[in-house]
């Protein structure tokens, strides 16, 4: 169970990241792309949390 978890926060860890780089490459204006960004952040927390049973 343990390394089942530690899997699953890796695989969000790699896809948060990989979201944020793209967000980084749209043409967008930057008030939108921060904006963007911090919803990235928020619920890949959100789902790190999950993983680590705290909701």
């Amino acid at each position: 169970m343990g390394t089942s978890a530690l899997i699953s926060i890796l695989v969000t860890f790699l896809v948060v990241v990989l979201i944020l780089w793209l967000v980084q490459r749209l043409p967008v204006e930057a008030r939108l792309r921060q904006i963007l960004q911090i919803v990235v952040i928020v619920l890949g927390i959100i789902s790190l949390l999950k993983y680590l049973a705290v909701f």
